[in-house]
């Protein structure tokens, strides 16, 4: 039972820790509470299992919101805030982040191409820098369930949307795995267990 030599890590088509980034936009009150496509709670939890897995394989993260310095809007919600401490928050007033100077600059200056897409709404904050992602070139990863919508519907036409584009949906679980890729990267192993716990995936046995 032996392992192949870990893969280039920069040039896997895969995803790892080496190739890809995180951006999280609009977690923020009013978002969140006009979510209609899961249970807002569970929602909360899956954002937070995505950032866990961030923090865990050193992704780079750009975090944004809107309108949070007009007074208009309150600030990404404690439970995201509070993991990933004093990292930049790009605030914007453009619905597509995309046309925001210092949040385009801010993905570009990351180096990576393959972007782990979060926003609220899928409809809206979410499709559009997507779609203009692609547009560029980069790889776009919509984790399906840490986003959502105003509607079922709404969610699911703009996932459909995205990825006849090209985008390329995963899931929370698919992420981990997918970043951790062999047990026997002890290092994060630990730390796969426990996103998996908090995800409700495995047991919490003690």
């Amino acid at each position: 039972m032996s392992s192949l030599t870990i893969r280039d890590q920069e040039k896997d088509h895969l995803l790892t820790p080496k190739n890809a980034a995180l951006i999280i936009i609009d977690y923020q009150p009013t978002q969140i509470n006009s979510i209609n496509s899961m249970d807002r709670k569970q929602l909360i939890a899956n954002i937070t299992a995505t950032v866990l897995a961030a923090k865990a394989y050193n992704l780079p993260v750009i975090l944004s919101t809107v309108n949070v310095k007009s007074g208009a809007n309150k600030d990404t919600i404690p439970q995201i805030k509070e993991l990933l401490g004093n990292i930049p928050s790009y605030d914007r007033s453009s619905i597509n982040a995309w046309e925001d100077k210092e949040f385009y600059e801010a993905v570009k200056a990351t180096g990576r191409k393959k972007l782990l897409m979060t926003a609220l709404w899928t409809e809206a904050c979410l499709s559009f820098p997507a779609l203009d992602a692609i547009k560029e070139g980069y790889e776009v990863y919509p984790i399906v369930d840490a986003v959502g919508g105003t509607s079922l519907i709404a969610h699911e036409m703009a996932l459909r949307r995205m990825e006849q584009a090209g985008a390329k949906l995963t899931s929370n679980a698919q992420l981990v795995c997918e970043l951790q890729r062999d047990w026997n990267r002890k290092e994060t192993a630990p730390e796969m267990v426990h996103i998996f716990q908090e995800m409700g995936v495995f047991l919490r046995l003690e």
